[in-house]
């Protein structure tokens, strides 16, 4: 497909660079019932992600002729996954930016890198690597199972019950009270998962959906 093609915009999200991260987030997307169109310099990537996306072209994401001619500006969202290249990540960002789309996406390898981007139109930067880090440091030792934290210090985890609260109702064990989380779910062997009553009562083996600031759910996962 050349540069001179338009892609029939919608509900689509336009993906630059095809490499590990952005090859994972286009083809979420395209679960998730989005058109996708992807971009890329390299044309083994682009040749492999042909008969997956809706659309391919190997293009130089920095050349903002080429991306108005692909009609980049009717784009809303746009996702850079760049990473090994800082400089082109950072000029493909700029003449995203100068194109005026309205909600630009990019990965950044580092704090500085990140700064970069933000300073040149990325209204979003994702650490994927970093995070990904923070999140396995987390579920290493096995007292959650999943761990969700967000920019202001909440967290949302999934843990198992602690022995201590087996056999009492969610209000007698007045988790909110004594450490400071709150018990949004209950997830129970081999039954449908169930958002948590007062009346609830923790069963060996449940598994608990908790929410609170981010040090008070590691101390209360660490009970288990």
């Amino acid at each position: 497909m050349s540069a001179k093609t338009k892609i029939p915009q919608g509900d689509s999200v336009a993906v630059v660079g095809l490499g590990r991260f952005g090859g994972a987030v286009a083809e979420s997307l395209l679960t998730l019932g989005h058109e996708v169109l992807g971009l890329d310099e390299n044309p083994l990537l682009v040749q492999k992600w042909a008969d997956r996306l809706t659309h391919v072209v190997q293009v130089d994401s920095s050349n903002i002729d080429a991306l108005r001619q692909l009609g980049l500006p009717e784009f809303r969202h746009v996702v850079v996954g760049i990473g090994s290249n800082i400089e082109a990540s950072v000029l493909t960002v700029l003449a995203l930016s100068e194109l005026h789309i309205p909600d630009i996406w990019a990965k950044a390898v580092n704090a500085n890198h990140g700064r970069i981007l933000e300073r040149t139109g990325a209204h979003h930067v994702v650490y994927p690597e970093a995070a990904m880090g923070e999140r396995v440091a987390h579920l290493v030792t096995g007292k959650m199972i999943d761990f969700i934290e967000f920019d202001d210090g909440f967290a949302i985890v999934k843990t198992r019950a602690p022995r201590q609260l087996v056999g009492l109702t969610l209000a007698d064990s007045a988790a909110r009270t004594k450490h400071g989380v709150t018990i949004v779910g209950v997830k129970r062997l081999r039954e449908d998962f169930t958002y948590a009553r007062p009346e609830t009562v923790v069963e060996p083996g449940d598994i608990l959906i908790v929410a609170g600031a981010t040090r008070l759910v590691e101390a209360f996962a660490a009970l288990t």
